[in-house]
C-alpha cells in the first residue's frame, strides 16, 4: 500500500457515498450517466485516497497531480468527489442542482466552471489526448526546473468510447513513444455502450494495443482495493506510461447492472432504494455521514501540506527563477516581445522581402522563441512546409527532455488535443502546424480549445488555391468560414510579412482565446512599407491604401488577395475611379472595435468588394452589405466551389481571382 495512505473510514463507505451522490443527483435531474460513477467508485476511491495529490484550498497549485476524466458523461464521478474533498465551489446544493441552468454541475465536466475540473470532457477520446499533452508539460517542466518544483502524474479515467474513438490511438502512440512515464490511463473495462455490448461493434484486445504502443499493462479487478493499489503502484515504477485496465460493472449493484441501460439515466425510485440498499448505505437523499465527509476531507488536508512543503521550495530560486515561472504561469508575455517584433517589423518595411506568409512566419519565431521560452512548437509531419520550428528548440525525446519541438506524427487531431493540454497544464505556450484544410481533423479540439478559453495557437498553412497543384484535397475553400463561425476564436489570415509579426504578437499575448494564423504557400510582396510602431492588425482591419479622389470604391481583402486588391485599385486609379483597400487580416478583432472605427474604416456609399480566395461565408456579408445589410451595393471576387490541380497563378486565372476580375466586377457595380 502507498505509505502516504492514512484512511480514516473504510473505503467502501467513501465508495457508497459517491455513488449514492450519483444516483441521488441524476434522480434529482431526470437526467444523467450514474453507470459510470457506479461502476468506477472503487476504482476513484483508491486513486485518491492513496495517491492523488491535491489541495481543494488551492486548485491551480502547480505541481498537483492532474486528473481528467475522460469518460465526460461520467460526470457525477467527479462532481461527487470533488465536493465530498471540500472544494468551496462544490457543496451540496451544487450537487442538489446537477445539469440545471446555472449551476457548475454541468452535463459534462467544464473547464473554468468549477474547481478541480482540470479539461472539458465529454466528446469521447479528448480527455486522454489533451492529458498526453498535460504529462508532456510535465515532463518539460521537470527537465527544466527540476524534481524538487515538478514531480506530479496524470491520471485518467477512460471508458470503452474513448478507446474507440480514433484519436485515442494518436494519443497513445505518442505517448508510447515519447516514454512519458507520469501518464496512467484507468480503463473503464465494463464491456458496455449505449447500443449494446461492446463486441456488437468491436474486437479490439486492448491491452495487446496499448502494450504494441510502447506501454506498461495491467490488469486487474476494478472492485478489489488492494489490486488498484498494487496496480497503481506498480505503474509508479514503470518508466512508461502505464495503462490499466480495471474490470469493472456498469451500475454496480443496480438492476441495470452489466447492461447497456446501465449506461444512462438510472431514475426508478424503487431500483435506487434497492441498489442503496445492497450497498448497505441506509442514507437520505444527499445525505453524507460526518465520518465520511471527513475522509475524503483528510485527502485535501494532506495535500496543503505538501503544497506548503512546495511553496517553501520555491521560495528558495532566485527571484529571476521565481518571475519566469510565475510569468509563463500567468499566460503573461515577456516585456521583451514588443519591442522584439517592433524590430523585426522595422527590418521588414525596409527590406521588402517577398516571402510566402508561411516563411514569414518562421522569421517571426526566429525572434520570438529565443526570449519566450516557454513556447514549444511542433508540426504534424510537415515541418519543413508549415516552417515552425527553429534551430534553438531541439527535439523533444526521451533522451532530450529539454526539447521544444514536438515531432507530432501524422496526428493533427492528437496534436490539437495535446497543444491544449499543455496550455491547460499551465508555463507552456503550444503551437502546432499542418496544412490549412487538415483543421478538418483537428477541429474537434479546436473547439473545444475556443470552449474552454486557452490561448492554443494553430498554424495552419497552404491555405488556399494557391498551394497550386496538390489540388482540390488539399485546397481549402470552406475552412476559413469554419474557424471564423466558431466563437471565441481569432482567425488570422495575414498579408505580408510585417501582418504576420503582429499577428504573432496577439496569438502569443491572448491569455483566453486560442487563435487559428492561415498562411501562403505562394510568395507575397510587402504591401506595409511604411514602418508603423502601432499594431494595426490588433484593429482586426484597417485602411491600407486611400482613394487619391472622391471615394467611389472599398476592396476589402485578406492574406495573398491583398496584393490582389492594391493591384485592381492602381488599375481603378488610373481610370479615375477613387478606391480605398482595407486590409482586413482578423475579422473577430475588427467585430471589437467600436462603432465610430468601424464606420470610418468602412463608410457607407461607396460600393464594396470582398476579395479572397474562399466561399463567401464565415461573416463577410457584414462587412460587404455594411452591419444594417443596407449600406453599400456589394460583390465578392473568390471560390464558389472546390478548387483544381494546376500551378497557383492558373488557378487564380481559372477561378477569376485577379485584378481584372476585380476591376470588372467593380465596373458592374456601378452601372
Amino acid at each position: 500500500m502507498n505509505q502516504q495512505a492514512k484512511i480514516t473510514a473504510s473505503e467502501d463507505l467513501m465508495a457508497n457515498a459517491v455513488r449514492a451522490l450519483a444516483m441521488d443527483a441524476v434522480q434529482a435531474a431526470n437526467s444523467g450517466h450514474p453507470g459510470a460513477p457506479m461502476g468506477l467508485a472503487d476504482v476513484a476511491t483508491v486513486l485518491f485516497n492513496r495517491f492523488m495529490n491535491i489541495d481543494p484550498s488551492d486548485h491551480t497549485w502547480p505541481d498537483r497531480d492532474r486528473f481528467v476524466l475522460s469518460a465526460g458523461h461520467g460526470s457525477m464521478l467527479l462532481y461527487a468527489i470533488n465536493h465530498l474533498l471540500g472544494y468551496d465551489d462544490m457543496d451540496i446544493g451544487q450537487i442538489r442542482n446537477f445539469r440545471q441552468l446555472g449551476s457548475r454541475t454541468a452535463g459534462h465536466p467544464e473547464y473554468g466552471h468549477a474547481k478541480g475540473i482540470e479539461t472539458t470532457t465529454g466528446p469521447l477520446g479528448q480527455g486522454i489526448s489533451t492529458a498526453v499533452g498535460m504529462a508532456l508539460a510535465e515532463r518539460m517542466h521537470n527537465a527544466r526546473f527540476g524534481s524538487e518544483l515538478v514531480d506530479h502524474y496524470t491520471y485518467v479515467i477512460a471508458g470503452d468510447g474513448c478507446l474507440m474513438e480514433g484519436v485515442s490511438q494518436e494519443a497513445i502512440g505518442l505517448a508510447g513513444r515519447l516514454e512519458l512515464s507520469k501518464l496512467v490511463v484507468l480503463w473503464d473495462n465494463n464491456n458496455i455502450t449505449i447500443d449494446g455490448t461492446v463486441d456488437i461493434a468491436d474486437r479490439t484486445d486492448q491491452v495487446r494495443r496499448f502494450a504494441a504502443s510502447g506501454w506498461h499493462v495491467i490488469e486487474i479487478d476494478g472492485h478489489d482495493p488492494a489490486a488498484i493499489d498494487a496496480a497503481l503502484t506498480q505503474a509508479k515504477g514503470s518508466k512508461k506510461p502505464t495503462m490499466i485496465a480495471c474490470k469493472t460493472h456498469i451500475a454496480l449493484g443496480h438492476a441495470a447492472q452489466d447492461t447497456s441501460k446501465g449506461h444512462g439515466a438510472l431514475t426508478d425510485q424503487g431500483q435506487l432504494l434497492a441498489a442503496k440498499e445492497g450497498y448497505g448505505w441506509a442514507h437520505g437523499p444527499f445525505e453524507v455521514p460526518s465520518d465520511v465527509k471527513s475522509a475524503w476531507e483528510a485527502i485535501g488536508s494532506r495535500g496543503a501540506a505538501e503544497r506548503a512543503a512546495w511553496e517553501a521550495r520555491f521560495a528558495e530560486l532566485s527571484e529571476r527563477k521565481q518571475a519566469e515561472f510565475t510569468r509563463a504561469y500567468a499566460f503573461e508575455a515577456p516585456k521583451k516581445l514588443a519591442g522584439a517584433i517592433r524590430a523585426l517589423k522595422k527590418q521588414v518595411s525596409e527590406d521588402q522581402p517577398k516571402w510566402a506568409t508561411r516563411k514569414s512566419s518562421e522569421e517571426v519565431l526566429k525572434v520570438v522563441n529565443p526570449i519566450m521560452t516557454e513556447t514549444v512548437g511542433g508540426s504534424a509531419d510537415l515541418t519543413g512546409s508549415n516552417n515552425t520550428k527553429t534551430a534553438d528548440l531541439g527535439i523533444f525525446l526521451p533522451e532530450n527532455r529539454k526539447g521544444r519541438y514536438i515531432h507530432w506524427g501524422i496526428r493533427e487531431h492528437g496534436m490539437a488535443a495535446a497543444m491544449n493540454g499543455m496550455a491547460l497544464h499551465g508555463g507552456i505556450r503550444p503551437y502546432g502546424g499542418t496544412f490549412m484544410c487538415f483543421t478538418d481533423y483537428a477541429r474537434p479540439a479546436m473547439r473545444l480549445a475556443a470552449l474552454m478559453k486557452i490561448p492554443s495557437v494553430f498554424v495552419m498553412t497552404h491555405d488556399s488555391i494557391g498551394l497550386g497543384e496538390d489540388g482540390p484535397t488539399h485546397q481549402p475553400v470552406e475552412h476559413l468560414a469554419i474557424s471564423r463561425a466558431t466563437p471565441n476564436t481569432y482567425v488570422f489570415r495575414p498579408a505580408d510579412t510585417v501582418e504576420t509579426a503582429e499577428a504573432w504578437e496577439l496569438a502569443l499575448t491572448f491569455q483566453n482565446s486560442p487563435s487559428v494564423l492561415s498562411l501562403t504557400r505562394q510568395n507575397l510582396p510587402t504591401l506595409r512599407t511604411e514602418h508603423k510602431v502601432k499594431n494595426l492588425t490588433a484593429q482586426g482591419g484597417y485602411v491600407l491604401a486611400e482613394a487619391t479622389g472622391k471615394r467611389q470604391v472599398i476592396l476589402i481583402a485578406t492574406g495573398s488577395e491583398v496584393e490582389i486588391a492594391m493591384q485592381a485599385r492602381a488599375t481603378l486609379e488610373a481610370e479615375g475611379i477613387g478606391t480605398r483597400v482595407v486590409s482586413m487580416p482578423c475579422m473577430e478583432l475588427f467585430a471589437e472595435q467600436d462603432e465610430a472605427y468601424r464606420k470610418r474604416v468602412l463608410p457607407a456609399g461607396p460600393v464594396r468588394v470582398g476579395i479572397e480566395a474562399a466561399m463567401r461565408a464565415g461573416g463577410w456579408d457584414r462587412w460587404l452589405l455594411g452591419e444594417r445589410g443596407r449600406e453599400a451595393k456589394a460583390g465578392f471576387v473568390g471560390m464558389t466551389g472546390f478548387g483544381a490541380s494546376a500551378p497557383a497563378e492558373e488557378l487564380y486565372e481559372k477561378f477569376g481571382i485577379t485584378a481584372a476580375a476585380t476591376v470588372a466586377k467593380v465596373k458592374d457595380l456601378l452601372g
